[in-house]
């Protein structure tokens, strides 16, 4: 499928190295603002070539808002967003037309469909996210009205780890380096692995925590879309995403349920709080007021620069090394997509609450 969301819905199209790629987003109610300055602003966060720590592929990015907003304002229709490509180099592909890359979607395409794009993986490549960020940043301007942020930063990159919880974090700080860590020390190590990483024309992966903060009590349905997993099945659908965990996570198994209870009181505004949280959130598969946090994974990037054991699609055994421009670390440039995603979420889900009661 291309699309995703039930009432808030985004269809997704377009491929790496063609014309661009844009996405339709319906049910996107009528009368919210949105300035194609803050769709592009969350463009240019994902966008290539920020950095020495991404690909040097240079997109600009721009988007085009083609319909469902007028004078600054949703009209309750479709609206859909393109992205033009610019700066494809399809030259470097040639090599993989009938190459199957290790760990890439190269043989399973072929499989699928008896045919497959091989000019940067086609329909497969990280560069369908843009779109995606597109939406999302639609979707933080809903989420807006209702108190919501969501905010997303690079907590480990290979064995190099953020030492805090994100509780401890100046979240401000996310933006302040080109890793997107918040913790200015442990930032400092991560780029150094990056670089040396990508000096020995090699990749590493880490995780990305997500905390999304001003979340209503109420949010999800209790059987098969619980809240946690569509925020698991959102980030599962992100390119090179191999784990999702949230709250205590696998951690939470240590603990006895005497340790791992949280348990509920109320303050002094009358509020219903609870006095730990390693549900992370959500109970029940439904929002209970509290933060919402989780842990993404992603793998090394599949394409290195060193030469691989592989086949081509005859079936005979070929040496064949990666080229052109890709990201050593895909992590930075991950954190906006994971934003993205979650908002798409959390505004599909508060739309679904309408229903919920009279």
């Amino acid at each position: 499928m291309n699309s995703f969301g039930s009432l808030f819905r985004i269809t997704t199209f377009g491929e790496s190295h063609g014309p661009g790629i844009g996405v339709v987003i319906d049910g996107c109610p009528a009368g919210l603002a949105v300035a194609t300055e803050d769709i592009q602003a969350a463009l240019d966060r994902r966008r290539p070539g920020q950095s020495d720590l991404t690909t040097p592929r240079q997109e600009a990015d721009r988007v085009e808002v083609q319909s469902g907003i007028f004078q600054g304002q949703t009209t309750g229709t479709p609206i859909s967003l393109y992205i033009r490509n610019q700066d494809q180099a399809s030259h470097d592909y040639s090599h993989i037309e009938h190459a199957y890359r290790p760990s890439h979607a190269d043989y399973t395409y072929d499989q699928k469909y008896g045919r497959r794009d091989y000019r940067g993986g086609g329909r497969s490549s990280a560069r369908e996210t843009a779109a995606r960020v597109a939406a999302g940043a639609v979707a933080q301007q809903f989420l807006n009205q209702h108190g919501i942020r969501v905010q997303s930063y690079v907590s480990q990159v290979g064995a190099v780890a953020v030492p805090v919880g994100y509780e401890q974090l100046d979240l401000s700080l996310i933006d302040s380096n080109p890793v997107r860590c918040p913790h200015p020390e442990t930032a400092e190590r991560m780029a150094e692995l990056i670089r040396q990483t990508r000096d020995r024309h090699d990749t590493v992966g880490g995780l990305v925590t997500g905390v999304l903060t001003g979340v209503p009590a109420g949010l999800g349905e209790p059987v098969f879309d619980k809240l946690h997993s569509e925020l698991g099945r959102a980030m599962l659908g992100i390119n090179a995403v191999k784990g999702f965990e949230y709250g205590s996570g696998f951690a939470g198994t240590l603990l006895f349920g005497s340790e791992h209870n949280d348990p509920f009181y109320t303050d002094e505004t009358g509020q219903v709080r609870t006095r730990t949280n390693h549900s992370g959130g959500i109970q029940g598969g439904i929002s209970n007021g509290q933060d919402i946090y989780f842990r993404v994974a992603f793998k090394p990037v599949a394409t290195i620069l060193q030469p691989q054991a592989t086949i081509n699609d005859q079936g005979e055994a070929i040496s064949l090394a990666g080229r052109g421009r890709h990201d050593p670390c895909v992590l930075p440039r991950a954190v906006p997509i994971v934003d993205a995603m979650s908002s798409l979420v959390l505004a599909d889900m508060l739309l679904r609450a309408r229903a919920n009661r009279v």
